[in-house]
């Protein structure tokens, strides 16, 4: 087992907890310890914004054009790639997830710093007519020091995902990472460093949610925060932030609909449906963890979903199953209370390999029906491989239903009419919809985010450089 208690960069420098206090981390594998990391807390959290600060005042981070800042991004998108199989068995055992999901976090992440490396001197300001003898620009700032509360279920994307456009637009970072799943973070904050990130302009505390992560929202010196977790923290999060009056961007999980119309091309819907909800081992907030059928192929599609779901296996990293074990015992516990709690008929379970470990986090995909709209299997986020399977009778009824949830992150649509599929869109309240298919691999380059309980504000593409910048009006009277 290794240990390593140097797991906070600050300022460009490798440290421990000032008391020395440690986290140990788990493999959900087979449930063993096999690190430790800092439990770091309130005084490392101000060490690090007060470190960004500095470095977005005064350092090399703040003399750097936005092009020298998007050749840096794709240095470390270059690093990650070559590193790539490093990272992914380290991802793997961190988080659980198979090799071959793993893999695919460190190719997205890689992306992520390509594409906004690209993107990091295109972001444009404009000129506005205005009165005879004035000359009106707008430009685009970044805000300063942004705070960065990442989840464990895809620790490698999210340190991607949410620091590329914010570094990308200047802007100098903190990051509090996942206690449950943080070592490819750290492990990306070393490349950093190696292939020339300015002290400062990344900082990471490790350390539990609770104190660092609270410590990192209600600090005053952070002027923007993004956070990505449980609509319960998201609340906490929003309040530190409206305090100080400053803004965030929160991605807080989803009870996304799936919705198969009688046309639906079942051939090519039903490996989709069961990916989209054990991809992960259904930890991932845009699961598609509702199947709307309309009623006329209600049976048909049901049938062919429990064939499919009695040939999905869990197992360890290794073996590279379609799904692995889930993040910790408290969620193998929390995930299988749903299960036991369910009023729904089961149609058909996956199993767990024999291979796997009696000690690791594993449940084995459940698929139900006919779901109840009004019950927990329906309405509440289980954020594990468990399919809930609903009847609607015509268009009408299948948006009622898809939208009878305090949700609203992502739909998928199956039909082959057109009408139907643009009336669709526009009348689910999600932030995304796909039609004819769900998730587009990572989709940096798509805006992404929710409504209602699922937060507010959109990550990747040029949404997200919007989202980590500020506008500045310009108003010359030249006369």
């Amino acid at each position: 087992m290794s240990i390593n208690c140097q797991t906070c960069l600050i300022d460009g420098e490798w440290c421990s907890a000032s008391d020395e206090a440690v986290v140990p981390v788990l493999c959900p594998s087979d449930g063993m310890q096999f690190t430790s990391i800092s439990s770091g807390g309130a005084q490392e959290i101000d060490k690090a914004v007060r470190a960004a600060r500095n470095a977005f005042d005064h350092g090399q981070w703040s003399t750097l054009t936005a092009t020298e800042r998007g050749r840096l991004l794709y240095r470390l998108s270059t690093a990650i790639a070559e590193n790539g199989d490093r990272l992914a068995q380290l991802e793997a055992q961190d988080t659980g997830k198979p090799m071959k999901q793993a893999r695919a976090d460190m190719v997205a992440t890689a992306r992520y710093f390509e594409y906004y490396g690209a993107a990091a001197d295109k972001v444009h300001g404009e000129t506005i007519p205005y009165l005879n003898g004035y000359q009106v620009q707008v430009i685009r700032e970044p805000f300063g020091v942004t705070g960065h509360i990442i989840p464990w279920n895809y620790p490698a994307q999210m340190f991607g995902r949410t620091l590329a456009p914010a570094l990308a637009m200047g802007n100098a970072v903190v990051l509090k990472p996942a206690e449950d799943a943080c070592m490819v973070p750290i492990a990306l904050g070393k490349l950093a460093t190696e292939i020339g990130f300015p002290p400062g302009a990344i900082n990471i505390v490790t350390g539990i949610g609770a104190v660092a992560g609270a410590a990192l929202a209600e600090h005053p010196g952070v002027d923007f925060l993004s956070f990505t977790g449980s609509p319960e923290v998201g609340v906490l999060v929003q309040c530190a932030a409206a305090k100080r009056h400053i803004g965030c961007t929160l991605e807080l999980g989803g009870k996304s609909p799936q919705i198969l119309f009688a046309d639906a091309n079942l051939d090519a819907a039903i490996p989709v449906l069961c990916n989209a909800i054990v991809q992960n081992g259904g930890q991932t907030c845009s699961a598609g963890s509702r199947v709307l059928i309309q009623a006329s192929i209600y049976d048909q599609v049901v049938e062919r979903l429990a064939t499919a779901f009695t040939q999905l296996t869990a197992g360890g990293s290794e073996e590279d199953t379609e799904l692995g074990g889930l993040i910790s015992a408290r969620q193998q516990k929390r995930v299988q209370g749903f299960i036991d709690r369910a009023t729904a008929p089961v149609i058909a379970r996956g199993q767990i390999s024999e291979k796997a470990s009696d000690t690791g986090f594993f449940v084995a995909p459940a698929l139900f029906g006919p779901v109840d709209e009004q019950c927990e299997l329906a309405r509440e986020e289980v954020f594990g491989p468990v399919l809930s399977c609903m009847t609607f009778d015509d268009e009408s009824d299948a948006i009622r239903i898809a939208n009878d949830t305090d949700y609203g992150l992502v739909a998928g649509v199956w039909t082959d009419n057109a009408s139907i599929q643009m009336r669709m869109a526009k009348a689910l309240r999600v932030g995304q919809v796909f039609l004819n298919g769900f998730g587009a691999g990572a989709g940096i380059e798509l805006p992404f985010g929710g409504v209602g309980k699922s937060g507010h504000g959109r990550e990747k593409g040029f949404a997200a450089l919007h989202e980590f910048s500020t506008l500045k009006t310009i108003i010359q009277n030249h006369g």
